[in-house]
């Protein structure tokens, strides 16, 4: 395994750290705390670099704050110094851990995705609808990520002592308890967990040897028949708990016949055709403002089968919401719509 050095001045650079200022202020240069900074962005940069460079930097608070989708997350969103200096830092070690991912790992990834992901799942399901699928989900992921385990991986990679300092000092910039944890807010969390995870996607592909095998993040699939199925579900509980510390909610562990539809980020995948699951519709339905439904909804729905779905919504948008809310007592949030004018 290669292992790098000499990375340091890189992530120091004045031409690294501008770039970094330039992604973060991409969709946000009005913003106060963008605003303040770029008007002496010169010096304002300039510090930064010194701070890195007599390794005098260290990480500011976090902004707290909760999102609430499918489930609650607790979101801690850095001060734009600090994101400045995460971006930093993926821009130059970003591609040295890519080229060790596999290909589908999908998430935070450039040129993957949620409906690169489906889509492709959809494709490697054609002529296997006697087949079994074995779904898991990381309970609490981001919060049991073991902080040791994390930077002896990136250790693997990366040599340089100084760029590992800093490193260090952003894995610990939170309060999670017993060296466990790291912040959903941070853009280097997203490579961080990947990197984590990276150790099932090799288990999956070099031990258990799975030829159709799908990871976002926390969620991860594989096909085959029933027998190998339960017996991989065993397996790579037993490598995670071992290898990781990491135990998959016992909720969303299931091994079941894929003809039934596969429940993946936010859709239900068959062999043939894509569905939306209602709980997501209804959460849009319930939350975005009608001049934003376009955008935002129609955006999601499009990637599945649903043309008459939006053509219904488009024509009255206060029918479906209330529809909803009549099947809220009997609702299934892991079944399509049913409704057949909706999803066809």
């Amino acid at each position: 395994m290669k292992a790098y050095n000499n990375l340091f001045e890189k992530v120091c650079s004045f031409d690294n750290l501008h770039l970094a200022y330039l992604r973060c202020r991409k969709n946000k240069r009005y913003k106060k705390d963008v605003l303040l900074f770029s008007f002496n962005l010169e010096d304002n940069l300039l510090e930064i670099k010194k701070e890195l460079k007599t390794l005098s930097y260290k990480h500011g608070k976090y902004r707290e704050f909760v999102v609430e989708d499918s489930k609650k997350r607790l979101i801690k969103a850095p001060l734009l110094k600090d994101r400045i200096v995460h971006n930093a830092i993926c821009i130059i070690i970003e591609p040295i851990f890519e080229k060790t991912f596999i290909s589908n790992s999908f998430a935070c990834r450039k040129g993957k995705g949620t409906h690169k992901a489906i889509k492709e799942l959809k494709r490697k399901l054609k002529n296997k609808d006697d087949q079994y699928c074995y779904k898991g989900d990381i309970s609490k992921y981001f919060k049991s990520i073991d902080r040791s385990i994390l930077f002896d991986l990136i250790k693997k990679k990366i040599k340089d002592q100084k760029l590992l300092f800093l490193i260090r000092e952003i894995i610990r910039s939170d309060n999670y308890i017993e060296n466990k944890g790291i912040p959903i807010g941070n853009l280097t969390s997203q490579l961080f967990a990947n990197i984590y995870l990276d150790q099932l996607d090799c288990f999956v592909k070099n031990t258990l040897k799975n030829k159709i095998y799908f990871r976002y993040m926390d969620d991860f699939l594989l096909i085959g028949n029933k027998k190998e199925m339960k017996k991989s579900a065993e397996r790579i509980r037993c490598f995670l708990f071992n290898k990781t510390k990491l135990l998959i909610n016992p909720k969303k562990d299931n091994v079941f016949p894929i003809n039934k539809g596969i429940d993946f980020l936010g859709y239900i995948v068959f062999s043939k055709y894509i569905l939306l699951r209602k709980d997501t519709i209804r959460r849009f339905l319930d939350k975005a403002k009608k001049e934003e439904l376009e955008k935002a909804f129609f955006g999601y729905a499009k990637h599945a089968n649903s043309y008459f779905l939006r053509r219904d919504i488009r024509k009255n948008l206060t029918f479906f919401p209330s529809l909803f809310k009549r099947e809220s007592q009997s609702h299934n949030s892991t079944k399509p719509l049913k409704m057949g004018f909706a999803i066809y």
